[in-house]
């Protein structure tokens, strides 16, 4: 189909033996109505300052644009148990958590994932349903004949950590941007000699059936777009497709999984690949620049800040003209760094519990609870929670004088 045309044929869905499940990609325009904005604002106030968040990327052709509303469609969808919902989940739609400032935002609404170290080494208690707590589950209000629980921390976790949505605006440019980008950089922070050099966590890529560099999420531990909707299809929805088709055992109980009222595939695959045209589409959030930002922006570089939140990267070979050899300025390198006590303890492919991924910067006037847990309510007090290789950087902002503290945090409030 045209709206797939920029799809790599290792995305296309691979079926099961039987065939498609019912239902198909049509399952979810029952809702389509509500798609018709694409910038869907909180409140008035939102409103004024959010113009042209949640768009399409501009030079789009009208196939394209006609495949970013259709995985506009199925990311607002709000899913039942008939679509196979549950039996454990987190929310019942991609927009329930991904609301601000617009559809594909970000939002306060938090994860919990558990885990346990014993003897230095990371458990992440899968058999007790880890890492991930699904904290709703289906039941006899959802037409569901058997009431489920939602999973809880078990007592014998060591480490609970919780991590807040994250925006998806421009992510389409990250994810055309060659792997081996990605590597050259991180050689190049190696070779300044600073100390401050990221590395590629290189994890494993179902379609591509080999370890790909990892971009997306806090450990960068998702390789592709696509695989990160299947992923949160399962593990968000308790939805199942053709490369995620293993139900989560609630609380890691597989035998509860006997009254699964949606068993088996319950998306044909057709439901990422709309939700990649989505996300692969939507553009990034625009600048709201100032004379006091400008000079931020400076500072930012003086301190080192661009270290990590490298200021611009740019896109390969691409099929879609609008990804193809362009430049972006996401304010990052996708890399992990070693973050000392920033870190959160979780290992994820080859991550250690001390490093992140360096967190994209644009969108940030949009946030309100910074870091990975949201536990700094301000700017000065992100910067200041910084260690590890980051710690030279924050002691640096920690001795500027306050106006020009000031001009820095006009100029991340610019992003």
């Amino acid at each position: 189909m045209a709206k797939n045309a920029s799809i790599p044929k290792w995305l296309m869905p691979a079926y099961p033996a039987g065939g498609l499940p019912k239902g198909g990609m049509m399952r979810r325009f029952t809702i389509a109505f509500f798609c018709v904005a694409f910038s869907i604002t909180i409140d008035a106030q939102q409103r004024r300052r959010t113009v042209d968040v949640g768009q399409p990327l501009p030079g789009l052709t009208a196939a394209q644009r006609a495949g970013f509303a259709d995985g506009l469609g199925e990311f607002t969808d709000i899913d039942t148990v008939d679509d196979g919902l549950g039996p454990v989940f987190n929310e019942r739609s991609c927009a329930a958590c991904h609301t601000t400032p617009a559809v594909g935002g970000g939002s306060t609404r938090m994860v919990t994932r558990f885990a346990r170290r014993v003897g230095g080494v990371f458990d992440p208690l899968t058999a007790l349903g880890g890492s991930l707590i699904q904290d709703h589950a289906i039941g006899a209000t959802d037409g569901s004949p058997h009431t489920f629980s939602p999973e809880t921390v078990p007592p014998m976790a060591t480490m609970v950590v919780h991590r807040r949505t994250t925006p998806l605006f421009g992510l389409g440019l990250v994810d055309a941007t060659p792997d081996a980008d990605f590597v050259t950089l991180a050689q190049m922070e190696l070779e300044r000699g600073d100390g401050v050099a990221g590395r590629v966590n290189f994890v494993d890529n179902i379609r591509a059936g080999m370890k790909t560099a990892g971009k997306f999420g806090w450990k960068a531990q998702v390789p592709t777009l696509f695989q990160f909707a299947g992923d949160a299809y399962l593990n968000e929805m308790g939805i199942t497709t053709p490369d995620f088709p293993n139900e989560n055992c609630p609380q890691g109980n597989c035998a509860e999984l006997t009254f699964n009222p949606a068993p088996g595939i319950n998306d044909d695959g057709g439901g990422p690949i709309a939700l990649n045209d989505f996300m692969s589409m939507l553009a990034p959030p625009p600048r709201a620049q100032s004379r006091d930002s400008k000079d931020g922006e400076q500072i930012f570089e003086r301190l080192g800040c661009d270290s990590c939140h490298v200021p611009t990267l740019h896109t390969g070979s691409s099929v879609n003209a609008a990804l193809d050899h362009k430049p972006y300025h996401p304010y990052s390198d996708f890399l992990l760094h070693d973050m000392g006590s920033l870190g959160d303890g979780l290992e994820m492919g080859s991550s250690t519990g001390s490093e992140m991924r360096t967190a994209p910067l644009w969108g940030l006037r949009f946030v309100t609870a910074y870091l990975h847990d949201g536990r700094a309510t301000t700017l000065d007090q992100a910067i200041l929670a910084h260690d590890g290789q980051a710690r030279a950087a924050r002691d640096r902002f920690a001795a500027l004088a306050a106006n020009l503290k000031a001009k820095l945090i006009a100029f991340l409030q610019s992003l």
